[in-house]
């Protein structure tokens, strides 16, 4: 059996992992970790947080069946681990509020780890053109990282939106490599195996969800999902490229972009808590998260997916289709006017 299909064999194992370990955290967070609603919270229900130490723990078991199988090498499994620091970080923080400079730090050490681990980053695909980055390729790693993190962090806002959104980068990103004439390897696996942990995460946080991925859970996805994505890049002929991902995470880059961009504009307290994404306000026109969630799912599969396999089919147009691909989602927030109070 090829190594890669060994690891498609373990994947209903890692999602019964993530949803048994999701419901052993649900009673430890139910007298620890209960998220209560205020004037900023989307919920209404106090709820546990934290179940996104599930997911990591499960990503992880799934991850060394991969090296077990040959899929994966041990070097791209101690590369991953990196993300060890993000969720510990997070974990943290979901017991009490972890000062912004201390998560900063630990971010930026799991990133600059990260970052050394792959050899430095200095050529960035733009479709069928390599852009060289030189010494800037380090910084540019660094923030791609970092803003991935902290993208699903923002966007973790309302039941199952994170991920369901998790699922769909990791898997549609699997599908068009997929496609590829080099075939499935070590970051292929990598993505099998976070589709299937959140795929048992998720059966606990549809709405009205059980409990909250919490920092441990949505850092650690945005986090490795970036990660992923620096590696797949760097791959030989440059993966799927920076346009595609950009693409497959449209969503969520277009919401948490404009919306921070429009509370620094109009002078708010953008660091602070709120409910002024996008799709926080969609919830509150559509009456509740799941229609939400279901209409994100409908953009995702039958509009981003496409232009993102265009995008890797024809890569001298790469870039103009990422244009393209995220104008009417930016049409779409500024007409929710998000960001604004």
């Amino acid at each position: 059996m090829d190594s890669i299909e060994g690891v498609f064999t373990t994947l209903p194992g890692v999602a019964i992992a993530a949803w048994l370990m999701t419901g052993l955290i649900r009673r430890y967070a139910l007298r620890r970790l209960i998220d209560v609603p205020n004037d900023r919270s989307s919920h209404v229900v106090p709820t546990p947080r934290g179940g996104g130490l599930a997911v990591v723990l499960a990503f992880f078991v799934g991850c060394f069946a991969a090296v077990v199988s040959g899929a994966m090498s041990p070097a791209f499994l101690g590369l991953l681990g990196s993300g060890l620091i993000v969720a510990g970080a997070g974990f943290w923080d979901d017991h009490g509020h972890v000062p912004a400079r201390v998560r900063l730090a630990a971010h930026t050490a799991a990133g600059t780890v990260a970052i050394g681990l792959i050899g430095g980053f200095h050529e960035l695909p733009l479709g069928s053109w390599m852009l060289p980055l030189g010494w800037f390729g380090t910084g540019f790693a660094l923030l791609w990282l970092l803003w991935s993190l902290n993208l699903f962090n923002f966007m973790d806002g309302i039941d199952a939106i994170a991920g369901t959104e998790a699922i769909f980068v990791a898997g549609g990103a699997l599908a068009l490599m997929a496609l590829q004439p080099e075939g499935l390897g070590a970051t292929s696996a990598a993505l099998a195996v976070l589709t299937a942990a959140n795929a048992g995460f998720l059966w606990w946080n549809w709405p009205p969800a059980k409990i909250f991925l919490g920092d441990v859970g949505s850092g650690f996805i945005g986090y490795s999902l970036a990660l992923i994505a620096l590696a797949d890049m760097r791959s030989p002929g440059g993966g799927l490229g920076l346009p595609v991902w950009v693409i497959l995470n449209g969503l969520f880059v277009v919401d948490a972009t404009y919306t921070l961009a429009r509370r620094v504009i109009t002078g708010q307290r953008w660091y602070s808590p709120h409910r002024l994404h996008a799709y926080q306000k969609a919830a509150t026109i559509l009456g509740g998260h799941r229609p939400v969630v279901i209409y994100a799912l409908c953009i995702n599969t039958l509009w981003l997916l496409p232009c993102a396999f265009a995008a890797q089919r024809w890569p001298n147009w790469a870039v103009p289709l990422l244009g393209m691909a995220l104008l009417p989602l930016l049409t779409l927030v500024v007409r929710l006017k998000a960001g604004d109070p």
